[in-house]
């Protein structure tokens, strides 16, 4: 009896399952809504099965045979992905599908220049990025959403495997005006008389937090944003300093108005930059991607970045 559906839907229906709502699934896997509808209403009415109840405010929860449904589906696709992988290690071609995420603070500066290098060596590889903070990070691995992440060593769990790649050291973002902006290094015991704007990301938060807490102060936090653009914004406008690690190329905020970064001095410990993987052995293409990020990403060298003295 011929197949009647297609892994193209099941991918469809493993998102909207994990979603639970058709728009957020077809931004997940960048389809139009209507596509990933017509793709449910194919599959229910392939296999006679309903697999989900339609709530109008609640968006769509699974059936029982729809939970079950989607067990099934991901472990097709996952058998699916694992032909592919062993017909990339058969020809040695780097081809198929590479779903690769990013920390949020540094994915508009890094990864879209590692990316064009990356496709143009590899163009038979299906590159898609995700932008997530760092738990985000963990649950895609886990899950299989993502194969590989480029994020900090923050709070790594026993399952993710860490590939550090360099070590980039804090420093304070401050304003052209700001009294401590022309010093050649700062302590954040120095900081903490002046407002900060806090990067409030899941982990990335208590990192820099850390940098007072140990020494017995609190900063004095004027203003929490999870978007480092608008932080850069807001430190560049005088209402407050910022803390981070990612230098970019240009010391001009988002509205055009200038920046100063002077690194941070006493017990702060850098983040290493790195690649992040789940267990497990690594598909060709996930192969190739890491010993491109090695090739890019070096103490000298990083797409997008100024690596200031004392990195390593």
């Amino acid at each position: 009896m011929p197949l009647r559906f297609t892994l193209r839907q099941l991918e469809y229906f493993v998102a909207v399952g994990e979603c639970g709502s058709i728009a957020l699934a077809a931004e997940k896997v960048n389809v139009s809504s209507p596509s990933i509808s017509a793709a449910i209403a194919q599959l229910e009415s392939e296999f006679g099965l309903q697999l989900f109840v339609r709530r109008h405010a609640q968006g769509l929860s699974l059936t029982q045979g729809g939970l079950r449904f989607l067990d099934s589906a991901r472990d097709l696709l996952d058998r699916a992905r694992g032909l592919n992988d062993l017909a990339n290690d058969i020809t040695g071609k780097v081809r198929g599908p590479l779903n690769v995420g990013c920390l949020v603070t540094f994915a508009q500066i890094v990864l879209p220049q590692l990316r064009r290098s990356f496709v143009d060596l590899w163009p038979e590889v299906e590159f898609h990025q995700f932008e997530r903070d760092q738990q985000e990070i963990f649950e895609g691995l886990r899950s299989a959403r993502l194969d590989i992440a480029l994020s900090y060593d923050l709070n790594i769990p026993a399952d993710v495997r860490f590939t550090p790649l360099i070590d980039l050291p804090p420093f304070a973002m401050l304003n052209d005006t700001h009294e401590l902006a022309r010093l050649g290094s700062v302590t954040p015991a120095e900081l903490a008389d002046y407002p900060m704007v806090l990067l409030d990301l899941p982990m990335s938060a208590d990192y820099f937090l850390s940098f007072f807490t140990q020494l017995g102060i609190s900063p004095i936090i004027a203003e929490r944003t999870r978007d480092i653009a608008v932080m850069r914004s807001l430190v560049a406008n005088g209402f407050g300093y910022g803390v981070a690690n990612i230098r970019p190329l240009t010391d001009l905020a988002p509205d055009g108005r200038r920046l100063r970064f002077v690194p941070l001095s006493g017990p702060v410990k850098a983040l290493r930059l790195g690649l992040l993987t789940s267990d497990g052995e690594a598909s060709r293409s996930v192969r190739a991607f890491i010993e491109h990020a090695r090739a890019e990403i070096t103490p000298t060298s990083a797409p997008g970045l100024q690596v200031l003295p004392g990195a390593e």
